[in-house]
């Protein structure tokens, strides 16, 4: 609890998610040895005026009572500094400085993991593709990390379930929040299990649209391998995707069941960049082969793993009728939104776009950042062009990109081009 502490006090100072945490931690070489340099005023780091601010009004007992606060909610947090924090975590860029969680976080420490990914809307091949794929991956052994969304992401964490594994939400809101409200049901049996609820974001934190795109990075990291279901080009799915390649994971796709449907451009999209194609379960289990460079890394870990978990399935759900019950809340909750949704969608995208532009100058964004936009400022470019050009690497410039797209600066094409929104 002594470095929790700090390293809470910084998500405060600089706000949570924020890389500056790690500019100054660089600077002074740890977290406490950061408060207190921070706290002294004796120092080089720049601070903006509403850091400077947040250092002066932030007080270690706030940050006590918050920690007090999330106990009486049951929520537990570990920090980068803890043995308990995620191991392959570590080693993305921007790394979470505070986990919050609920339930059994050491089953993603020394465990084979796989982010499973897909769309909330998912067909019913995509659907069972998941549901069965995931659940021969639980029953080898293997830990499922999804976002607890509708469609794809609880028929991979039901499956694991199912076969009596644990697997683990990443959130993009706080613990405390019911979001999504049809998936709440869930939520004992997961936890139960051994399973676990992880997020940077504190209690209270609402699921803006904006926290989803940082989530990613942590959803990409915890797997050792990613897989995308069933996914459009426009798809959060793809970012997953983007930001698991470039942190050296290796990236599966479910061939797509129809090349024409719209549902399966972002699939297509990811094979012909390069992701491996996924025919079964084995595919995966074969890349954590003994010997292989994924067992050699997560033994070097040093962390035992965890083997038995004592949740027992209702004898009353089996298989299809839990896969039946989720597509069914799945479509309910899309129909229920479709009638509005339809006539609010394009006026509300287009304000939303037209909004982000004009608050967004040019003033507002890191030197990086407007960097980026000057070298598409002429047209269409390519990531890796970008990257080449800034020397920078993949993981820091997706990020870069998904801030910028969440700002409304820029936009992403297919085959991982982008252009100034304009």
């Amino acid at each position: 609890m002594d470095e929790t502490k700090y390293w809470l006090w910084l998500t405060m100072v600089f706000g949570t998610g924020n890389r500056r945490i790690w500019e100054a931690v660089s600077l002074f070489g740890g977290a406490k040895e950061t408060y207190f340099a921070l706290t002294d005023g004796g120092h080089d780091l720049e601070l903006t005026e509403n850091e400077a601010a947040n250092v002066t009004k932030v007080d270690m007992s706030r940050v006590t009572d918050h920690i007090s606060q999330c106990g009486k909610m049951n929520i537990s947090l570990v920090c980068y500094g803890s043995p308990e924090y995620p191991a392959q975590l570590r080693h993305i860029f921007n790394p979470p400085a505070v986990l919050y969680y609920k339930g059994n976080i050491s089953c993603l420490n020394g465990r084979r993991t796989v982010t499973a990914v897909g769309t909330r809307r998912a067909s019913d091949y995509g659907l069972n593709a998941a549901y069965r794929i995931c659940g021969e991956l639980a029953g080898s052994g293997l830990v499922i990390v999804s976002g607890f969304a509708l469609g794809t992401d609880i028929t991979a964490h039901m499956a694991a379930v199912e076969h009596n594994s644990p697997t683990a939400c990443v959130m993009g809101c706080g613990l405390d929040v019911d979001y999504p409200k049809d998936n709440f049901r869930f939520r004992d049996s997961i936890i139960t299990n051994g399973g676990v609820f992880v997020s940077e974001y504190p209690p209270g934190t609402p699921p803006h649209p904006q926290n989803f795109p940082k989530r990613n990075r942590i959803l990409a990291g915890l797997g050792y391998v990613a897989v995308v279901f069933e996914a459009s080009i426009k798809s959060g799915s793809l970012i997953t995707a983007d930001l698991a390649a470039a942190q050296g994971r290796e990236v599966f796709c479910l061939p797509p069941a129809d090349i024409f449907s719209n549902a399966f451009s972002g699939n297509t999209e990811l094979l012909k960049n390069g992701a491996n194609a996924l025919y079964s379960a084995q595919d995966i289990v074969d890349c954590f082969r003994i010997g292989g460079a994924l067992d050699s890394e997560i033994r070097s870990e040093d962390i035992a793993a965890i083997s038995s978990f004592g949740y027992e399935r209702s004898k009353n759900t089996d298989g299809d009728e839990l896969i039946n019950g989720i597509k069914t809340a799945s479509r309910k909750a899309g129909r229920r939104k479709d009638k509005k949704a339809a006539a609010e969608k394009k006026s509300a995208a287009e304000k939303d776009v037209k909004e982000k532009t004009e608050n967004t100058s040019r003033d507002d964004l890191t030197e990086l950042q407007q960097r980026i936009c000057g070298l598409i400022s002429s047209g269409t470019v390519h990531a890796d062009a970008i990257a080449g050009a800034l020397d920078i690497d993949a993981a820091e410039l997706m990020m870069e990109f998904t801030e910028l797209e969440v700002m409304g600066v820029i936009r992403s094409l297919p085959g991982k081009m982008f252009e100034i929104n304009e």
